[in-house]
């Protein structure tokens, strides 16, 4: 998983960074994408989000990976759901630079079944961050992307954003004891590292969030952490040493009852259930 992980490499090569490193950019043009209203935090990277349905009244969101959770990693079939929270993180403007502090209330959902998400309720509302601070949330996709779609990986963790294109999908990727279903591959220029578990993928073409960048198989190992592997339909295993890989958040707006609330029990709901 691509929570920051303490290895003496990763500090020499990235502690020097203090702006903004791009990724070097696929062949064909890209929609800009910047660090802003991407939300840093003490080991990963986040974003403030809405809803297509969303309106400026509501509390607004911050969106990480399940592996994130300040309680640590989630069982296999755990889901959280409206637990009290008090974490905190750091909203970012286009070049990185801290523009506030940003505190939840609560665990709206959580789970690394699945897909590997974290969705928090911040205790202001979109109204305010927009008025106070000029930010303005990413929007998750309520569609599935497709396969070449161009993308941007922003972190907020290492102020550093990587650019490429979705290469396919995986049926089933298994890590651990995890498993994330219609798993998001990327291309080679999206070489992802600890501390960008989190980060947002967002569309070039609609500037809309189409994922979440969450793991990497690091050693070339066969499904143990940080060394996932692909589990195709047939349930042949396929491992790929430095890929990196994403998962499904459109889920989230199946889920989604009138008042703009996850009810699990609505029909067409695909995020997991307890």
């Amino acid at each position: 998983m691509r929570v920051r992980r303490f290895l003496a490499t990763a500090a020499a090569t990235f502690a020097v960074i203090t702006g903004v490193a791009v990724a070097p950019a696929p062949a064909q043009a890209v929609a800009a994408t910047t660090l802003a209203n991407t939300i840093a935090l003490s080991n990963c990277s986040a974003s403030l989000v809405r809803y297509p349905s969303s309106v400026s009244s509501d509390r607004a969101m911050m969106l990480t990976n399940g592996h994130c959770y300040e309680g640590g990693f989630l069982s296999a079939g755990q889901v959280l759901q409206n637990r009290t929270s008090s974490r905190s993180g750091t909203l970012l403007n286009s070049t990185g630079g801290a523009v506030a502090t940003v505190r939840a209330d609560r665990v709206l959902y959580a789970t690394m079944t699945g897909t590997d998400v974290t969705l928090y309720r911040l205790t202001s509302t979109f109204a305010t961050l927009q008025s106070r601070y000029g930010a303005t949330a990413l929007t998750i996709a309520s569609s599935r992307p497709a396969a070449g779609t161009t993308m941007s990986i922003p972190s907020s963790y290492w102020k550093r954003i990587w650019n490429c294109k979705i290469d396919a999908f995986v049926p089933q990727l298994r890590e651990g004891e995890w498993t994330w279903k219609d798993s998001i591959r990327y291309d080679t220029a999206c070489d992802t590292i600890h501390g960008t578990s989190g980060s947002p993928i967002v569309s070039a073409s609609t500037g809309q969030i189409i994922g979440i960048n969450n793991t990497g198989n690091d050693d070339g190992e066969r499904c143990t952490l940080n060394n996932p592997c692909e589990v195709a339909a047939d349930g042949t295993i396929t491992v790929s040493q430095g890929q990196s890989y994403g998962e499904q958040t459109y889920w989230f707006t199946t889920c989604l009852s009138a008042t703009r609330t996850i009810d699990l029990t609505k029909s067409g709901c695909l995020l997991t259930k307890p």
